[in-house]
């Protein structure tokens, strides 16, 4: 007898009493931060895993302990509902999510005008609205099994929002062609202080590598509780609240700072960029296989470094490696086709016979 398949979907049934008013609510809301989706009334679904399973078992057991009732099982559609009908509805229902954001992102662009001038009320508004929805974006990232054609839009909104925030806030021009920052004349970068919170671990290990090694060889680093902080004049902040140099959308600092300084080139720092977000966002974007054990990595260095500096400092020895590993891959991949061809396999001199 054939074994049957693994069941590819997690159901949670549930029968909510009319009283409280909130606990239908609160469950509303629950269900809508997991991701999951109606496919009858009172019926719900996600993609069978452990941490699907486990969080609708949670579920369970608040709607039992208000008085309601609800079972969790593991499911395959073999009528009516086909597995692409339930994966559409999970790209519907993030698409309508993403849509939102584009939305308040518009609203909110629209509201902050063209003109550079923002009074201090305006622009804390417009700080808190980018804050919102990137952290808005992260979290229906991390929900979208199946992707949405709609994320790129929000995206490109919230990054749109950012930089007019950014030009209000630190006078960056933006560039009239794709909306975009400029990028900072190189040497006004020279010997910089940067700022970042305390305590650091792969992003901003990474990005003060990343900085260190091709933005501000002369750069110094301070590290500070991140609440409250206010930079003097010729500071720079990374990966901190209100930072000029931080998450934008789902990608992670490491990936802003080579966005905003044209770094995205090099396949090597891609290679590294993909690793670093794939730690920190941990949304599995990349699938890097290196993840995994390059943050082990550094979570040993970390446990070994008490000091911020002392695991930058560390830490720029990995990173090197990672570099010169990815570097040297790509020179070995171009020698390798130089070598098929014809004219080089057989460029060999010979001697005229006398």
């Amino acid at each position: 007898m054939m074994a049957s398949p693994p069941a590819r979907w997690v159901l949670l049934i549930h029968q909510i009493p009319p009283k409280p008013d909130y606990l239908r609510v609160k469950v509303a809301r629950r269900l809508q931060r997991l991701g999951a989706v109606a496919i009858k009334n009172s019926v719900y679904v996600l993609p069978a895993g452990p941490t699907t399973v486990e969080d609708f078992h949670w579920l369970v057991r608040e709607i039992v302990a208000d008085g309601g009732e609800a079972s969790v099982c593991q499911a395959t559609f073999v009528e009516g509902l086909a597995d692409a009908d339930v994966e559409e509805l999970f790209r519907a229902a993030r698409s309508s999510d993403y849509e939102q954001i584009v939305r308040d992102a518009t609203t909110a662009l629209k509201s902050a005008g063209s003109h550079r001038a923002l009074s201090v009320e305006r622009r804390t508004q417009l700080r808190s609205e980018v804050n919102r929805l990137t952290r808005r974006l992260t979290a229906v990232a991390a929900i979208a099994f199946f992707g949405s054609p709609r994320k790129a839009a929000a995206e490109e909104a919230v990054g749109l929002l950012s930089v007019r925030y950014r030009t209000v806030s630190r006078e960056i021009t933006p560039d009239s062609r794709t909306g975009q920052p400029e990028r900072p004349e190189a040497a006004s970068l020279r010997g910089r202080t940067w700022v970042t919170r305390h305590g650091v671990f792969v992003d901003r290990i990474g990005s003060a590598w990343l900085i260190r090694r091709f933005i501000d060889p002369e750069a110094r680093f301070v590290f500070v509780r991140p609440d409250g902080y206010t930079p003097a004049p010729d500071e720079l902040r990374f990966d901190m609240f209100e930072a000029e140099f931080t998450h934008e959308g789902d990608r992670c600092t490491f990936e802003t700072l080579l966005r905003w300084f044209g770094l995205q080139a090099d396949p090597a720092l891609r290679q590294v960029a993909e690793i670093v977000h794939d730690i920190d966002v941990k949304d599995a974007k990349f699938d890097r296989s290196e993840a995994p054990g390059i943050e082990r990595l550094l979570a040993g260095l970390v446990a070994r470094e008490a000091a911020d500096l002392d695991r930058i400092d560390r830490g720029a020895f990995v990173f090197d490696a990672l570099y010169a590993g990815f570097s040297s891959g790509e020179r070995r991949t171009q020698t390798t086709r130089g070598a098929s061809s014809p004219t080089v396999a057989s460029g060999v001199k010979r001697r005229r016979p006398r």
